[in-house]
């Protein structure tokens, strides 16, 4: 077992653990700061991948972006940030039965898709900018605008929700 394939072990393992951190612990803001240390994990293992760029990318949009505006928006809606019992549910089990089994088919369908097959680093450009650009808008440019019309559709969405709520309160 070579130096990288341990870092990659332990990178995965720091990323599940703090995922299971993320989703089991009490206190919001707690939890935005596993969620930190999940998505740092997952980019040094982009790291250890060769994708250097989809790492930068990871930890700029996602820890430096995303994370900043969750804490931002609990911070300013006046969320509880102390020990809220009512993040828990009764239906743990479930839930953990249906991750188990998520990861599961997940891990089958990997194994069963890449079995065997090695990449040559020497002959194609893997992580790097150019190589992601030209994925994303060659033979990937219809889910990626797929994609972008989704999130716009939840923002829109969430927006709507949230103004609902305020306009029953004034009524």
């Amino acid at each position: 077992m070579t130096a990288v394939n341990v870092l990659f072990l332990l990178f995965g393992v720091i990323a599940i653990g703090s995922a299971l951190l993320v989703v089991s612990t009490k206190r919001l803001v707690h939890s935005a700061l596993w969620l930190v240390v999940t998505l740092g994990a997952i980019a040094g293992c982009y790291l250890l991948l060769t994708a250097e760029f989809v790492a930068w990318v990871q930890i700029l949009i996602y820890v430096g972006a995303v994370v900043v505006l969750l804490l931002f928006a609990l911070m300013l809606t006046k969320a509880p940030i102390g020990l809220s019992h009512d993040l828990t549910t009764k239906n743990a089990w479930f839930a953990g039965a249906v991750a188990v089994a998520v990861a599961a088919v997940l891990g089958a369908t990997i194994v069963a898709g890449f079995n065997g097959e090695v990449i040559d680093l020497h002959t194609v450009e893997i992580g790097g900018a150019g190589a992601t650009g030209r994925a994303v808008f060659s033979s990937w440019v219809l889910p990626f605008e797929i994609l972008s019309v989704l999130l716009l559709a939840a923002l829109v969405g969430a927006i709507t929700l949230s103004r609902r709520d305020k306009a029953e309160a004034n009524d």
